[in-house]
């Protein structure tokens, strides 16, 4: 990741990307997401340099996003295959699940946003556990908004970043700020699951 993450690099990346335009941008978060090991941050980075702020974290979180719930969805259908035992099986991953679905969908939204949280892991695990698809699409998409543009906020102008304490300063005020906002979407979120369930739990008694 050091070799990755140098200015020269973002800069030599965001030249290519301008060269092959946007769908590059769009096209390797996504693939990050079944690929871990390639450096999402530096792609991150790399849009915001090459397409400005704005269009720069659009292409980063829809790629992000798509990638993410795709491994999710193939998780879902395809992980409870006898063939797949050997990793679905596994001890550590069963006490995940079980950790997900007592805790709901707190912990994967703050996971989600955390720029070196290991994605794959938690969408596996969420693919494996009995959370609902929509639950997990609206939580991907508040975690990783929170990163990415976090992490565009930060990169965008990497060496002025660097030179310049103003922008600095500026730039932890709005990690605190997106901090804030999803912390608020982390309790709508929590509100709609609790109702859900007291509801399933009325059904069940009912019956």
């Amino acid at each position: 990741m050091s070799e990755w993450f140098t200015v020269d690099n973002i800069e030599n990346i965001a030249a290519q990307y301008r060269t092959l335009g946007p769908i590059m941008g769009l096209l390797l978060p996504f693939i990050e997401a079944f690929l871990p090991f390639l450096p999402l941050v530096v792609f991150v980075i790399a849009n915001a340099s090459a397409f400005g702020l704005w269009l720069g974290f659009l292409l980063s979180w829809v790629g992000s996003v798509a990638g993410s719930y795709a491994v999710f969805l193939l998780v879902r259908k395809f992980g409870k295959h006898p063939k797949l035992r050997f990793v679905t099986g596994s001890k550590k991953v069963q006490q995940l699940i079980k950790w997900v679905d007592m805790n709901g969908i707190s912990p994967l939204f703050v996971l989600l946003c955390f720029p070196f949280t290991p994605s794959i892991i938690v969408n596996i695990v969420a693919g494996l556990s009995h959370i609902h698809k929509k639950f997990y699409l609206v939580v991907s998409m508040a975690g990783k908004f929170v990163m990415i543009l976090a992490m565009s906020v930060l990169g965008y102008d990497l060496k002025a970043l660097l030179t310049s304490p103003v922008r600095l300063i500026v730039a932890a005020v709005a990690i605190v700020l997106l901090w804030w906002i999803g912390k608020f979407i982390e309790k709508r979120l929590n509100a709609r699951v609790e109702k859900d369930l007291k509801q399933a739990r009325k059904l069940t008694k009912n019956h």
